[in-house]
Order: structure tokens, then C-alpha cells, then sequence
């Protein structure tokens, strides 16, 4: 009998590892001529990288490009938030110098701008939800914290299935009441989460501070996460900006998707958020910006002179040769899968980035990140790898605005998922009332027809 650590057992198990991973790969290796042969559109794209129409939505519009004779026309971005431009909504709340998360979230949800008797109404909803159920903090955060918010996060909602007395109950009016909740309470399933992170991991103090009613979500999450709970307003503001602006982004990109693929199959709302929560962790997704602040950090260490274009021209082409930053080839936060042109949250972006890079003195790196976003699509063009138009994403200026206002890269993509859960919500909503069928796409075996060999004859 083996013991369960011997030193013998651990040698096996790595043996067997090392000889199971080669047959994996191998039984799981398809010929990519097959994808052309039968015409399967990868990553549900077609060969110009426009999304396969595979639903409808009311919620939320990415405009990219327009068709002219057949032919694909790119245009300079959009972003439309039932229908609205989300440029109109950022540039409406901001001339009243007031915070537009809140709503964005009511618009998302229930298809119509708030009024101020509404939006008061909704805000107050909201604050009655923003505190965890008692005990929860210590019993599901607390006690098993992890080395990743995002993974906590994800189990801190399932968790949560374990606190409602209806959790099963897909009627609207009960699914409404929990997604309200979660949006609420995002904020702290995040920031406790990340509190006890660096508390146990770390070995840095505890702190939990309690979310305030009167606060806003981007105030809040200042509030809960740093240790004097002390902000400035254009701090607040310039988080708010980039909560509405990642709230949404239409049922086509992955996690969204997710929501009405696993919403279809009539599971409960946690388990649905819980499956979001973890597409959206993926690097390809939402962990892009974390990806363009370590390029940066390189960039700057490499470099000699940031006014230099040339140098770096030749730094981007290093990087695209696969000489430079982590070898993959990528010029990270340059590029979209929708956009070409422009990324409409870059653009609205840039112009409050500034502003705070001002306030912060950090206006010679904000003015390398302007260099790199105008030169790299340059370089790409140079180099023959670009098959259409790129730009600046959102993810190129988010990372630097959440340095810039202390955040710590552990929380770069749950403050994206504090966000997104506005638009999964309403997606998970849109999903149930239009009651479709469940959602199962075709995949083609192109497995040779074998016979079954007994054990003694293999």
C-alpha cells in the first residue's frame, strides 16, 4: 500500500504525468486544413474577424464597420448602451458633475434613463444590498483566502447561492432582486477579498472597511480599499468613468455570451455570474490591461529616451519580432477583435487620463503611453502582420489609470467584473424573457471509425 506523500508515490504520479500529457496532446490535435475544409468558423468569427450572428439583443451595440457593396467598410467605433452612445451618456452625467454608474446600470437593466426621483430610488435599492450577509465575510472570505481575487470572487457568489432562500427561483421579479444584490455587493466580495489576500498572503494588516450608503460605487471601492479610506473627487471620477465604460459591451463578447449560454440551460443566477466571472478571467478577455502595464514597465526600463520616436519604433518592432517583453509577438492594448479604426472607450478615456496624470505628475509616462498608441499601428503595418486596421483598446489606458490611482494589479479585472456585472445582469434578464432554446452549436467529428479491442489483445 502507498503512502499517500511518499516520495515514492509523488515519483509516479510525475511519471505518469509526463507520459499522459504527450497522449493528451496528441489525441487532441486536429489538422487546421479541416477547419478550412469544412469551413468552421473559429472562434464563431469569419475570415474578417467579425462575430457569427448567433442573437438578438436590445442591451447594448458594438458599431465597427458598415457594409458597402458587400464589402466590409471599417468606421471609427461605437458604443451604444440601449441605444444610447455611451460618448452622450459619459459627457451627460460629467457636465453635472455627478457620477454616472449608478445610471448606466438602471439604463442597462430596464431600458430607459432614470429620472432624478428614479435614479434617487434606485440608489437607495442599491445601498440596502452592499454589505454582506453577516458572517459571510468571515466564513467564506476570511477562512479560505486565495491567491487570486478573481477565483475568490467566483466562489464568494456561488457562496452566496448558499444565503438566498430562493436562490432556484427563476421568476424575473426574484432573478431582478439578485442581480440587484450582486451588483451591489461586488464591490466588497472583491476588495474583502483582496484584503485578506494581502493580509494572509502578504502578511500585511487586516482591514475591512465597511461600504457607506451615501458613498458611490467608484467611491466605495476607494473607500473599502485603501487603509485611510481617503480619495480625491477626480479619483472617484475618473474610477466611475472607467465602471460605465466597461459596464457594457454588447451580447457578442465572451462572457456575456457565456451568461445566455449557461442562462439557457435554466441554471440559477449564481451559477450563471460564476461562469462569467470565470471567461472573464482569462487573459484573452478580461486581463488584457494587467498584461499592458508590465509591457510598459519593460518599455521604460529599455528605453533611453521617451521623446525618442525612433527608438521606440524599434523597440515595438522588437516586440513584434518576438525579441522583446514576454516573446509573444503582441504589442499588448493595441487591437481589438470589433474595433479597427478607433475603440470608442479609448477615446473617452484618453481625454480623463490626462487630467489625472496631471494631478498625479505622471504626464511624462502618460505622454509615452500617447507615443506608443500612435506609433504602434505604424510599426504593425510595417511589419506585413496586420490583416486590418488597428487602434488604442480600452485596456491600453485602463491598467495605467488604475496604477495611477493605486490599485493593485490583483484587482485590475475584478474592478472590470464590478463593471460587467451591470451588463451580464441584463443580458441573464434578456435571456430568460425571451425564453430560447438552449443553447448547443454543431461540433464535427473527424475521428476515424475504430473497432473496440479487448484488454488482453491491445
Amino acid at each position: 500500500m502507498y503512502q499517500i506523500n511518499s516520495p515514492e508515490l509523488e515519483k509516479f504520479e510525475q511519471q505518469m504525468l509526463d507520459e499522459l500529457r504527450l497522449k493528451a496532446e496528441k489525441s487532441s490535435y486536429i489538422d487546421p486544413e479541416l477547419f478550412d475544409k469544412y469551413k468552421v468558423k473559429r472562434g464563431l468569427r469569419d475570415s474578417y474577424g467579425t462575430g457569427v450572428l448567433v442573437g438578438l439583443t436590445e442591451i447594448g451595440e458594438v458599431h465597427a464597420f458598415i457594409l458597402d457593396e458587400n464589402e466590409v467598410v471599417p468606421v471609427p467605433g461605437r458604443l451604444l448602451y440601449r441605444g444610447i452612445d455611451i460618448r452622450d451618456i459619459v459627457e451627460g452625467f460629467s457636465k453635472e458633475d455627478r457620477f454616472g454608474f449608478e445610471e448606466s446600470c438602471y439604463l442597462l437593466l430596464f431600458g430607459e434613463l432614470p429620472d432624478r426621483n428614479e435614479l434617487v430610488d434606485f440608489e437607495k435599492l442599491l445601498s440596502l444590498h452592499e454589505q454582506l450577509p453577516e458572517d459571510f465575510a468571515r466564513d467564506m472570505i476570511l477562512k479560505a483566502p486565495s491567491k487570486d481575487i478573481m477565483n475568490a470572487l467566483s466562489r464568494n457568489v456561488l457562496g452566496l447561492y448558499s444565503y438566498d432562500d430562493d436562490a432556484d427561483d427563476n421568476s424575473i421579479r426574484n432573478v431582478l432582486r439578485q442581480c440587484l444584490k450582486l451588483i451591489a455587493c461586488f464591490p466588497s466580495l472583491a476588495v474583502y477579498a483582496f484584503q485578506a489576500f494581502t493580509h494572509y498572503h502578504g502578511n500585511n494588516s487586516l482591514y475591512l472597511h465597511i461600504p457607506r450608503p451615501e458613498l458611490s460605487t467608484a467611491e466605495n471601492i476607494l473607500y473599502m480599499l485603501r487603509p485611510d479610506s481617503k480619495y480625491t473627487k477626480l479619483e472617484a471620477t475618473l474610477l466611475d468613468v472607467a465602471l460605465v465604460l466597461h459596464a457594457e459591451h454588447g451580447g457578442g463578447n465572451n462572457s456575456s455570451f457565456v451568461t445566455h449560454v449557461v442562462t439557457s440551460t435554466g441554471t440559477d443566477t449564481y451559477s450563471a455570474i460564476a461562469a462569467a466571472l470565470g471567461s472573464l478571467k482569462g487573459p484573452r478577455h478580461g486581463g488584457a490591461n494587467i498584461k499592458v502595464v508590465q509591457m510598459f514597465e519593460e518599455m521604460k526600463q529599455e528605453l533611453k529616451d521617451w521623446d525618442d520616436n525612433e527608438e521606440i519604433e524599434n523597440y515595438l518592432t522588437r516586440i513584434l519580432n518576438k525579441q522583446a517583453f514576454n516573446h509573444s509577438g503582441l504589442i499588448y492594448g493595441i487591437g481589438h477583435a470589433v474595433y479597427s479604426i478607433s475603440d470608442p472607450r479609448a477615446v473617452l478615456f484618453k481625454h480623463y487620463v490626462a487630467k489625472l496624470a496631471k494631478e498625479k505628475g505622471m504626464e511624462e509616462e502618460f505622454n509615452l503611453y500617447s507615443k506608443v498608441e500612435e506609433l504602434a499601428p505604424q510599426v504593425m503595418a510595417k511589419s506585413g502582420k496586420m490583416v486590418k486596421a488597428v487602434s488604442a483598446n480600452v485596456d491600453f489606458y485602463s491598467g495605467f489609470v488604475y496604477r495611477m490611482l493605486g490599485i493593485p494589479v490583483e484587482m485590475f479585472t475584478p474592478i472590470f467584473a464590478i463593471a460587467r456585472i451591470a451588463g451580464w445582469s441584463a443580458h441573464r434578464i434578456e435571456e430568460i424573457v425571451n425564453s430560447g432554446k438552449v443553447t448547443r452549436p454543431s461540433y464535427k467529428s473527424v475521428a476515424k471509425r475504430r473497432n473496440y479491442i479487448p484488454l488482453d489483445e491491445r
